[in-house]
């Protein structure tokens, strides 16, 4: 069977009933069931900041600004919900929208006086979730509809919903990660070397970020190879590559267990590095925003780009049940290290027709939190 007839064959399963079409209700429906949700989730974190917001966030933004953006995503989820009705489809999700959006009204909308937050120790990321969901969607989704690889994938794609559930669990976890993160490197204590770190400092910012990048990107390939050739860690990462359609969210899939190692284990080269601050802030920006890109659906080749740095196409092979991608291309921000230790997959021109395991995992989120267990009791392999 020729690879373009698996690419049609591909396309030909993906639901068009999924699709958005102008006119047709669906779009206004979603809209204002999303701006509704997200107009009252923010009203909540100004209402309880200490236990609804992060400590490092909060330093990064500007609440009072936000606070018209906020005024105006009621306002549009209002509009898009009363457009339900016009159109005489979707209605019952106007109505939702429209409900969620009055109960933010109700609670003091965009209104809520800003003032200082006495910090607590554990909160829920909510402020994190909301500009996450926003800025991504928005950026992503964008560039997937003007550049997708594969043009009939939908938005609303199979098991779409329980991507957004693990992106939502991870990004309103956020302050939990970083305490684990922090308590975990804390015990590297013995490894600070305050020359290293002064010789550090003493480089260019630029350089830093790329010392960054390099440091972390060594720990993070070896993680994730031990991850899938370490047989009883393989059904732990198996939920990340239970996704068989990849998009800008498919990326959120992944065990709690997996996410919080892998935040624990990356933090340690950049605690011994010591880098300045701006450094660190570079490099967060940088890997965040990678971690989306790479399983976008996005026809981009970055031309000699993709020798460097990890692209979608070469992670969309990493995520293949296709042989012999299956077990390559490690790497979370440089080829560098796949290509050192023999694991860099890249054909020309050409990207799998298929993903996903080779065993398929449940299709609910708690099936795949209990997957390691059934399937350390099983013995099962890939």
């Amino acid at each position: 069977m020729s690879e373009d007839y698996d690419y049609q064959q591909r396309d030909d399963t993906l639901e068009s009933e999924r699709e958005f079409r102008l006119g047709e209700g669906k779009i206004s429906g979603y809209a204002s069931v999303t701006l509704g949700s997200l107009s009252l989730l923010a009203v909540l974190a100004y209402l309880y900041p200490a236990y609804l917001t992060t400590i490092e966030l909060r330093q990064a933004y500007d609440a009072e600004a936000l606070q018209v953006v906020l005024k105006y995503g009621m306002y549009f989820s209002l509009f898009f919900g009363v457009l339900t009705f016009v159109l005489n489809k979707y209605k019952r999700m106007g109505v939702i929208g429209i409900a969620l959006t009055l109960i933010a009204f109700g609670l003091g909308g965009y209104t809520i006086p800003v003032g200082p937050v006495e910090p607590v120790r554990l909160s829920l990321g909510v402020d994190w979730l909301i500009l996450a969901f926003l800025g991504s969607a928005f950026i992503f989704m964008s560039l997937e509809k003007l550049f997708p690889r594969f043009p009939n994938q939908v938005i609303l794609r199979k098991e779409w919903a329980l991507d957004l559930f693990y992106f939502c669990f991870n990004h309103l976890a956020i302050s939990a990660i970083l305490i684990y993160g922090n308590y975990h490197v804390s015990n590297f204590d013995w490894a600070v070397s305050a020359s290293v770190q002064e010789a550090v400092q003493s480089i260019p910012l630029l350089l830093q970020v790329i010392l960054i990048v390099i440091c972390a990107d060594f720990v993070l390939y070896w993680e994730h190879r031990l991850y899938h050739e370490v047989r009883f860690l393989w059904p732990i990462h198996a939920v990340h590559h239970s996704v068989e359609t990849l998009d800008w969210l498919a990326g959120s899939r992944g065990h709690f267990i997996q996410v919080f190692s892998e935040r624990a284990m990356v933090l340690v080269p950049l605690y011994l590095l010591g880098a300045d601050k701006a450094a660190l802030d570079a490099y967060v920006v940088f890997a965040a925003l990678q971690a989306i890109l790479i399983h976008c659906n996005l026809s981009f080749s970055f031309g000699p780009l993709k020798y460097i740095f990890v692209t979608p196409q070469f992670h969309h092979w990493h995520h293949s049940s296709q042989k012999p991608a299956i077990d390559t291309n490690y790497a979370a921000h440089l080829v560098l290290f796949d290509r050192l230790f023999g694991t860099y997959h890249m054909p020309k021109e050409h990207w799998p027709a298929k993903y996903g395991t080779t065993k398929k995992l449940p299709g609910t989120y708690l099936g795949q939190l209990l997957y390691p267990l059934s399937a350390f009791a099983r013995s099962d392999s890939k």
